[in-house]
């Protein structure tokens, strides 16, 4: 199997004047041809891509936020796994640093044997995960020094239904802080609240139900260090078409934003006060 190679950075990153970072590790959907190749016709697709975040979170700029965002499909690395491959979610169904299977639990790789072998799995590691994760660590710090205290929103979205992860239908706005390990109770609640508040749509939702927060949350989250992180995964039926072409449908999203930019919103103003 030859060695990993990539032919672009792993991230783009926009410094901003507030203390916010937006990270979207799950946006990327370049898959460098060494890979590819192994892939089957529907995995080449990338799929389980969290379509569309840039353009959904646009107004972030607005607020100030540095944005960091993935260049890469998580189907080369997650950047939202720990990077020794164990399991988030202990007993349950997840799919892995370097996955071999799809959110639909349908192989990734044409052949078994054609899936990352221990070394390709470092390489990807290392031309990859580690430089997110870098500058994600290098921003927050720089966020705590200059203003005093770090916010960090990880932005996710998923298909509304996956038998494979959960039962039924998701709520639309799914919060996770740890179970409360990740930033002060106080931003969680407000931020929870200003989800609660829906608009005319009324999207449901939940903190710390059946996400409660990636590797990145729950690893950068050090409220008692002043940063303070929370994750939202967004079902793609409140912005998105989820199945292909993928495509963003712009009035069902300009009816979600408002209340996506309330929370973010109040997540900064809360952490403020925590300074």
């Amino acid at each position: 199997m030859p060695a990993f190679e990539t032919d672009r950075p792993a991230f783009r990153f926009i410094a901003g004047t507030a203390p916010l970072l937006v990270s979207m590790p799950h946006v990327g959907t370049y898959v460098p041809p060494s890979v590819a190749e192994r892939l089957t016709g529907q995995a080449r697709q990338v799929p389980d891509t969290d379509w569309h975040l840039e353009r959904l979170y646009a107004f972030v700029r607005e607020l100030g936020a540095s944005v960091l965002v993935a260049t890469h499909s998580r189907y080369v690395v997650d950047l939202n796994r720990p990077p020794d491959g164990s399991s988030l979610y202990p007993g349950q169904s997840v799919t892995g640093l370097c996955p071999v299977d799809t959110f639909d639990d349908t192989p990734l790789y044409r052949e078994p044997a054609l899936a990352p072998d221990e070394d390709e799995i470092a390489a990807r590691r290392q031309a990859v995960w580690q430089p997110y994760h870098a500058q994600l660590r290098e921003t927050l710090e720089r966020l705590r020094t200059e203003h005093g205290v770090a916010l960090l929103w990880d932005a996710h979205s998923i298909r509304s239904v996956l038998p494979r992860f959960f039962h039924g239908t998701l709520p639309d706005l799914n919060l996770g802080t740890g179970q409360g390990s990740s930033c002060a109770p106080a931003l969680a609640q407000a931020v929870y609240a200003a989800a609660q508040q829906g608009g005319p749509q009324g999207y449901t939702s939940v903190l710390n139900g059946r996400f409660t927060g990636g590797y990145i949350t729950r690893h950068y989250g050090q409220p008692g260090q002043g940063i303070h992180a929370i994750q939202l995964e967004m079902t793609q039926s409140s912005y998105m078409q989820e199945a292909l072409p993928f495509d963003y449908l712009p009035e069902r999203a300009d009816r979600v934003q408002p209340v996506l930019r309330r929370m973010v919103e109040t997540a900064l103003e809360q952490a403020l006060t925590l300074r």
